[in-house]
């Protein structure tokens, strides 16, 4: 009986996972999401559009559309290269702070990294 109760327990927190993270607007903190941090580049949106992670974490995109994206923060601290289909660019937030960024390919694709 216990097996099946944390067996269901592990479904339904991957279930709300992923229902999170394949709605772009919400708000996700990093303690929230299973494994590594990810954001998905899709339907030209980013991926959960504001991010919320601890000093030290590192952030992957991965291009899930048909044309190429970028990510480069508005202050420049990163700038990735074109990102094809299944392309992916990280970056590690050391200081505290609100990183937004934009797809210089697409302007109006914004989102922001908040690091507390």
């Amino acid at each position: 009986m216990q097996n099946k109760k944390w067996i269901l327990s592990a479904v339904l927190t991957v279930a709300a996972a992923v229902a999170v993270s394949t709605r772009p607007g919400l708000t996700v903190k990093a303690a929230d999401q299973m494994g590594p941090v990810a954001v998905k580049i899709d339907n030209f949106s980013f991926g959960p559009q504001t991010l919320t992670v601890a000093p030290g974490t590192t952030v992957t995109w991965t291009n899930n559309d048909d044309v190429p994206h970028t990510v480069v923060s508005d202050d420049k601290v990163f700038k990735s290269k074109a990102l094809d289909t299944d392309d992916k660019f990280s970056y590690t937030f050391d200081k505290p702070g609100t990183y937004n960024y934009f797809c210089s390919v697409h302007p109006k694709m914004t989102a922001k990294v908040v690091v507390k």
